[in-house]
């Protein structure tokens, strides 16, 4: 048996999320399809995490199990063959047995990105959130300085979220413009649901002087959905890296700990 590792990039456009969904089409099903089209046997892949519908990725990770002996630059050529124009495999590789995408997954890098061009580019409305008109890239910045660190970020978790711990990390966020684009850059142990877009909703009024950047503190320390700004729209965000140690179970343990898992 093999346990091989696949790093996939996707338009989210057109996909109903990641996680497999009866009558819709979910990045999850057209990956497994594929893959047990070209093995001859079902496949059920493990991600690094679930993306919604409209979000990109340039690097989520999976994996699954085999005993196919096609080697991984081959599985890369055919999947790459088979799968349709918004989704492609960067790369295939063995790792082992006890590798698992999400349990092993020790950060993860989301960028979001907004625009503030007068008018939008019709190439650029399904890949960016247009905010015509300046924004105060300090402003937002020293905001984003107050969600670093180890925190309860419940006031930025989505609704319909069964988790034992709101509690996650963020080692990093920068928030920066080039041209008329501004990039929201966030690392973090892991996220709750909507957490990326919840945050980008709520330095928006920062940058826009409707709020002050110490009230994003505020707002955080209230542990509150309701006290923070909207949930940015999809299209704007990208799953861009998904960081791992080594593949040993005690990456595993720790990172469960921290996800709250038993």
């Amino acid at each position: 048996m093999r346990n091989l590792k696949i790093i996939l990039a996707y338009d989210g456009s057109a996909f109903h999320g990641w996680q497999f969904q009866t009558a819709t089409r979910t990045v999850q099903e057209t990956v497994e399809k594929c893959l047990q089209d070209i093995l001859g046997h079902e496949v059920r892949v493990t991600a690094s995490g679930r993306t919604d519908a409209g979000v990109h990725a340039l690097g989520q990770v999976v994996n699954f199990r085999t005993s196919s002996r096609i080697p991984a630059h081959g599985l890369l050529r055919a999947l790459n063959s088979m799968f349709p124009p918004d989704l492609s495999a960067r790369e295939v590789r063995e790792v082992p047995l006890d590798f698992h995408a999400r349990y092993l997954a020790l950060s993860k890098k989301y960028v979001y990105v907004s625009d503030t061009s007068s008018i939008l580019s019709p190439f650029l409305s399904r890949y960016v959130m247009h905010l015509p008109g300046g924004l105060d890239i300090r402003a937002m910045g020293q905001a984003a300085r107050a969600l670093k660190g180890r925190h309860d970020f419940s006031s930025f978790m989505g609704s319909g979220s069964s988790v034992k711990t709101t509690i996650r990390e963020i080692f990093d966020f920068e928030v920066f413009g080039k041209g008329s684009r501004v990039f929201f850059c966030i690392r973090g142990s892991g996220f709750l649901r909507h957490m990326v877009r919840n945050i980008v909703g709520t330095l928006i009024p920062v940058g826009q002087g409707e709020m002050a950047s110490r009230d994003v503190e505020s707002i955080l320390a209230l542990r509150d959905r309701t006290q923070a700004g909207p949930t940015a729209p999809p299209q704007g965000l990208y799953l861009v890296e998904v960081e791992y140690g080594g593949h040993g179970r005690s990456d595993m343990d720790t990172h469960r700990r921290q996800e709250g898992q038993p």
